[in-house]
């Protein structure tokens, strides 16, 4: 027993390390939206100001209290009208500017909410007259608050693993019909608060992770109002209402000790349904083609990973109510198990038809398998898949080998010889000892520990861009995720003189492949603009033997720039900037470059 103990104890440290890593590790949600177009383009040189800026995503998206903020080129804020979305389209945004806007390089930094939920910021510039310098950052480092988005991460993994145990538990108990049920009382309980707790949490963080604001700022009135008035704040408080009644109905059911009347298990069946539901209404499955097919779809993977995945930890927590040795458990062990059995086998084909469709709408293409973060993912979740399917199916030999009957001995009949007295009876053969359940007990065990890391991987790819966006935003010219699509490399130079340093601030548009626009604006040692008599700029790419590659940019009055310059490969270039401060002092330094197809 206490051999069997250190192992049990042994794989739950090892599953909950894997959880801690798999969280650890877990990047900030990836938006879902990505920008398709604007208008102005990115980079463009206007004669005139433009009376409004337009954003073109490829899905609808839900716009913020301040989802555009305009800087001129001394960033200082300027004022806009109210930001909207263009009469019947909701993925397209719009911001109304001033009348007059004056020379120069301006900056729109952008804030969105796709319609799965997750917030999707960037930024463009654009030019009225010409190109000047600007101090406004091309796109922040940090558009999120570290401490809400790890919160509210947080709060979406505990989320997972709690509905998949509460709906197991109950799945279990109505479908495997084990005489003895009270072990599973505290579990549901407990899986059943943790879900409440984790969903108010969603709620409170709903606004700042929306925002990129600190966690505090969720708890403000306005704040809680302004979520409440959203398509993922109104299914969070409906999830909060669906287990208000889920708990009535459980106090309520307390009385049937025996059997539970087939009203009960409807009633039961239609709230875990309308649960499951407030996750696909908000995620992936609300967005892009077939949406209806494929909430309907993510509904049902849903359900049947709860029925498999918080089946699984019942039984096993009624397996350990049975001693190793007993070979015919009182819990009627192998009558449970083999119920179960059949349920999981229904789940795990559920989950195989809704999870290819739900991969071929989120890859689009078979490269993106390979290609993206998406597919990839996809990829670790498949290998966890196929590992808990092997480790299942050794769980349901076992089941077999227990659910068999006992030997009965036979009574043959012994042949009398005449004439004499009858021989001693042969001894019967040694039956064949039954399975204990403990081996069952272990399977059971390694297969919950490897469902956990699945469910892990779900709930990640549930905040991955998918392939199919990824493509499209690709196919388009514009950056995913708010990653500007012009190369803005900062390279800082000092010549060894005094007030000889300074930076240097170089733009390959769109950074790829092919024509490109090359501009260079040299600040000096108190952060302005400088004038300098010589900038030079060469892109080499070493492991291909191409260049040096000129840009021949030339003065244009305040900054340096080229209207086309051919980039022939990608590659990581490297790119080489002389400035020349004086007739006598200049530097080179250089910067890696990567260019894309």
């Amino acid at each position: 027993m206490r051999d069997r103990h250190g192992w049990a104890r042994r794989l739950t440290v090892l599953c909950a390390g894997l959880l801690l890593a798999l969280l650890g590790t877990a990047a900030p949600a990836s938006a879902h939206a990505a920008l398709r177009g604007t208008d102005p383009a990115d980079g463009t040189v206007l004669r005139s100001a433009p009376r409004q800026v337009t954003l073109t995503f490829t899905e609808s998206v839900g716009l913020l209290t301040d989802s555009f903020r305009v800087y001129d080129p001394r960033n200082h804020r300027v004022r806009t009208g109210e930001a909207d979305h263009v009469p019947g389209r909701s993925d397209i945004a719009r911001v109304t500017l001033p009348a007059r806007l004056g020379t120069g390089t301006y900056t729109l930094a952008w804030r969105v909410v796709s319609a799965d939920s997750h917030p999707v910021s960037g930024a463009l510039t654009f030019s009225v007259g010409r190109r000047t310098a600007t101090t406004a950052a091309l796109a922040p480092e940090r558009t999120e608050d570290p401490a809400t988005t790890t919160l509210y991460n947080i709060a979406r993994y505990v989320a997972y693993l709690a509905v998949a145990l509460l709906l197991g538990t109950a799945a279990f108990v109505a479908y495997c019909r084990p005489r003895a049920r009270d072990h599973l009382r505290r579990p549901a309980l407990a899986a059943g608060w943790t879900l409440v707790a984790a969903t108010a949490a969603l709620f409170l963080l709903r606004a700042p992770y929306e925002e990129g604001t600190g966690p505090a700022s969720g708890l403000s009135l306005s704040a809680v109002a302004r979520t409440a008035a959203t398509r993922p704040g109104e299914l969070l408080v409906a999830r909060l209402l669906l287990l208000a009644v889920a708990g009535a109905c459980a106090l309520s059911a307390r009385r049937w000790r025996n059997a539970i009347p087939r009203r009960a298990v409807l009633a039961a069946a239609v709230l875990a349904v309308a649960l499951c539901l407030t996750w696909a209404a908000a995620e992936h499955a609300s967005a892009g083609l077939q949406v209806p097919v494929a909430i309907v779809s993510a509904t049902l993977h849903l359900l049947a990973m709860a029925a498999w995945l918080g089946g699984l930890t019942a039984l096993l927590l009624t397996l350990r109510r049975t001693a190793p040795d007993e070979p015919a458990p009182a819990a009627t062990t192998p009558h449970v198990a083999t119920r179960f059995s059949r349920l999981a086998f229904a789940s795990v084909t559920v989950l195989v038809a809704t999870g290819v469709y739900q991969s071929w709408r989120g890859l689009g293409s078979w490269p993106a398998l390979t290609g993206t973060p998406y597919g990839r993912l996809l990829l670790a979740k498949l290998a966890a898949v196929t590992l808990l399917l092997a480790v299942a199916s050794r769980s349901r030999r076992w089941t077999a080998r227990l659910a068999e009957p006992a030997p009965v001995p036979r009574a043959g009949l012994v042949p009398q010889p005449a004439g004499g007295p009858p021989p001693p009876p042969e001894p019967e053969p040694p039956a064949a000892p039954r399975p204990s359940p403990d081996r069952l007990r272990r399977s059971v065990l390694a297969e919950v520990a490897v469902g956990v890391v699945v469910l892990v991987l779900t709930t990640l790819l549930t905040s991955t861009l998918p392939g199919r966006a990824a493509a499209e935003a690709a196919r388009s010219g514009t950056a995913v995720a708010g990653i500007p699509a012009a190369s803005v490399t900062t390279i800082p130079f000092d010549v060894g003189t005094p007030g000889g340093h300074g930076k240097v601030q170089v733009t390959l548009d769109p950074g790829r492949v092919g024509a490109n626009s090359v501009q260079a604006v040299v600040y000096g040692p108190d952060g302005g603009l400088s004038a300098v008599p010589e900038v030079r700029i060469t892109l080499t790419l070493a492991d291909r033997r191409i260049g040096p590659l000129d840009t021949r940019v030339t003065d244009r009055g305040g900054y340096w720039a080229a209207d086309s310059f051919d980039v022939p490969l990608p590659g990581t270039w490297t790119m080489k900037v002389m400035v020349r401060v004086s007739e006598v002092d200049q530097v080179t330094v250089s910067r890696t470059v990567r260019v894309v197809r």
